[in-house]
C-alpha cells in the first residue's frame, strides 16, 4: 500500500508539472530552437578557428623543411672544409628540427581529423535545426487552426497539438544531448598518451622515435661520399 501511495504522489506531481508547462510549450520550444542556433553558430566558429590553426601549422611545417634543407647544405660544406665541429653542431640542430617536423605532421593530422568530425556534427545539427523550425511552425499553425475549430464547434483537437509540441520538445532535448556527447567523444579521442612509448624507445626497447645527431652525420657522410669520389 505504501508503494502505491508513493507512486500516486509521483504520478500526480508529474502530471501537474506537465499541465503547468503545456500552455507555454510554444514559447519554450522557440527558446530551445534559439539555443540550438546559438550552439550551432559556436560550433561553426570553432571549425573556423581550427582551420586557421591548421593553416598556421602547415606554414610552420614548410619553414621547418626549408631550415632543414639549408642546414644540411651548410653541414656538407663544413665537412668538405674539414670543419667537423661545425658540421656536428649543424647535425644536432637538424636532429631537433626533424623532431619538430615529425611533431608538426602529427599535429596537422589531428587538426584534419578534428575539423572533419566538427563539420560532420555541424551538418547533422543544421538538418535537425531546420527540422525543428519546420516542426515549430507546423505546430504553431496547427494550434491556431484548432483554436478556430474549438470556437466554431463543440469538438476539441487540443490533444494533437499537445502531442506535437511534446514530440518536438523531446527531439530538442535529444539534439542537445547528442551535441554534448559528440563534443565529449572528440575531446577523448584527441587525448593520446604516448609518454611510455617514448620512454621505451629511449631505453632501447624497440625502434628509436627521435633522430640523433650521429644518425644525421652518418646520412650526410653517405650522401657526400659519391660527390668526393
Amino acid at each position: 500500500m505504501f508503494k502505491q501511495i508513493v507512486t500516486l504522489i509521483r504520478g500526480t506531481s508529474y502530471e501537474a508539472s506537465e499541465a503547468a508547462l503545456l500552455p507555454h510549450t510554444q514559447t519554450i520550444l522557440r527558446q530551445q530552437i534559439r539555443d540550438c542556433a546559438q550552439a550551432l553558430a559556436a560550433a561553426r566558429y570553432a571549425v573556423a578557428v581550427a582551420q586557421a590553426q591548421h593553416a598556421h601549422e602547415e606554414n610552420s611545417h614548410k619553414r621547418i623543411l626549408e631550415r632543414i634543407a639549408d642546414l644540411e647544405a651548410r653541414a656538407i660544406a663544413a665537412m668538405e672544409q674539414g670543419k667537423d665541429a661545425l658540421a656536428h653542431e649543424a647535425a644536432e640542430s637538424i636532429a631537433v628540427l626533424e623532431q619538430e617536423r615529425d611533431s608538426s605532421v602529427q599535429v596537422q593530422q589531428a587538426y584534419r581529423t578534428e575539423i572533419g568530425r566538427l563539420k560532420g556534427i555541424i551538418r547533422k545539427s543544421e538538418f535537425r535545426l531546420r527540422d525543428l523550425e519546420r516542426g515549430q511552425k507546423l505546430t504553431a499553425a496547427t494550434a491556431k487552426a484548432q483554436k478556430l475549430r474549438e470556437h466554431g464547434s463543440e469538438s476539441s483537437l487540443s490533444t494533437f497539438a499537445e502531442a506535437e509540441a511534446t514530440l518536438n520538445r523531446l527531439r530538442e532535448r535529444q539534439t542537445h544531448f547528442d551535441l554534448t556527447m559528440d563534443a565529449l567523444d572528440d575531446m577523448d579521442r584527441t587525448r593520446d598518451p604516448s609518454t611510455i612509448t617514448e620512454k621505451l624507445a629511449e631505453a632501447g626497447c624497440g625502434p628509436a622515435l627521435k633522430t640523433r645527431a650521429e644518425d644525421v652525420l652518418k646520412r650526410l657522410r653517405e650522401r657526400h661520399q659519391p660527390a668526393s669520389a
